[in-house]
C-alpha cells in the first residue's frame, strides 16, 4: 500500500533523508521510530506530498506520488504533529470544509461528520469556534478531519502529544479498529511505548537512514538483547543519540 524506494531529501549539502526503501502493507500499522531530528517529519512530508524528494519514488495504493498526486493524496490522511486548524470556523463548519476539499458525496457529509464528532468526543463542542478549543480537542479534531473522506492511508507524526490519558487511549484503540478494517497507518514517534504498544513493525532511523526495519521480536533478535524491550533496542542501535533539535526536520523549508 505505501512504497518508498531509494528515498533521499537534501538541502543542500545536508542530507535529512538518505536512500530510504520501505514497503507497508494494506491494514499494517508501521511504526516509524527515531529521536528528533533524524529524519521522521521530512519524510512524512514526502510521503504525503508536502515536499518532493530529491531522489527516489514514493507510491500510495498503486499511485506515483510524483505523476498522480492527486490520485494518491485523494487516499490518504495525514494527521502533522501541529495541525493548523482555522481558528474562526466552529467544528463542524471546519469538518464540512474539510469533506468538501476531499469531494466526499454530499449524502454522506453529515452522517460521517456526526459519527466523527461522536467518536471523538466533539459532539457537544460541534458549533463552538475552534479558537476555544484546548490543545487536546484540536487534537482529536485534526484526527476527525484527516478521516472525514474514509482514507485508505492514514499518515499520523507523533499521535500522542497534548491528548490526555482517556484521548490517547481513544486513538490507540481506533487505530487497532481502522487497521483491522484494511486501513494502512504509518505511525511516526518517538514515544517507544506508543510504538511497542499498536505496531505490527517497526522501522527505526538515525541521521536519517534506516537502521532496521521488522517487528519487535525480529529487532530483538537482531540486537542480540536478552530481553525483548524496544527502549533497550532502540538505544542500543542508536547508540543512545541524542540530537539538537534540527528545524530542518521538525519545520524544514518548502523548496
Amino acid at each position: 500500500m505505501i512504497t518508498l524506494e531509494n528515498v533521499s531529501r537534501r538541502y543542500g549539502d545536508f542530507v535529512a533523508v538518505r536512500d530510504i526503501s520501505l514497503e507497508v502493507q494494506q491494514g499494517e500499522i508501521f511504526g516509524f521510530l527515531g529521536v528528533n531530528g533524524a529524519g521522521k517529519t521530512t519524510t512524512l512530508r514526502m510521503l504525503t506530498g508536502i515536499l518532493k524528494p530529491s531522489a527516489g519514488r514514493i507510491t500510495i495504493g498503486g499511485f506515483d506520488l510524483e505523476d498522480q498526486p492527486r490520485n494518491a493524496k485523494q487516499i490518504t490522511g495525514y494527521i502533522p504533529d501541529r495541525p493548523y486548524l482555522y481558528p474562526r470556523l466552529t467544528a463542524r463548519e471546519f469538518l464540512y470544509f474539510i469533506a468538501d476539499l476531499y469531494n466526499v458525496p454530499g449524502k454522506e457529509v453529515d452522517e460521517r461528520i456526526d459519527s466523527l464528532l461522536e467518536e471523538y468526543g466533539l459532539l457537544d463542542w460541534q458549533d463552538e469556534l475552534i479558537e476555544s478549543f484546548s490543545h487536546g480537542m484540536k487534537q482529536r479534531l485534526a484526527t476527525a478531519a484527516a478521516l472525514v473522506h474514509k482514507p485508505q492511508v492514514l499518515v499520523i507524526d507523533e499521535p500522542m502529544v497534548g491528548l490526555d490519558p482517556h484521548g490517547a487511549k481513544l486513538l490507540k484503540d481506533s487505530m487497532r479498529r481502522y487497521a483491522s478494517e484494511g486501513m494502512t497507518i504509518f505511525l511516526s514517534t518517538h514515544s517507544l511505548n506508543v510504538a511497542e504498544e499498536v505496531s505490527d513493525r517497526v522501522a527505526i532511523i538515525d541521521h536519517g537512514s534506516i537502521l532496521t526495519t521488522g517487528t519487535v521480536a525480529e529487532l530483538h533478535e537482531q540486537s542480540g538483547e536478552e530481553i525483548r524491550n524496544l527502549e533497550r533496542i532502540f538505544l542500543k542501535l542508536t547508540r543512545g543519540a541524542t540530537y539538537t533539535e534540527r528545524r530542518l526536520d521538525e519545520d524544514p523549508p518548502l523548496h
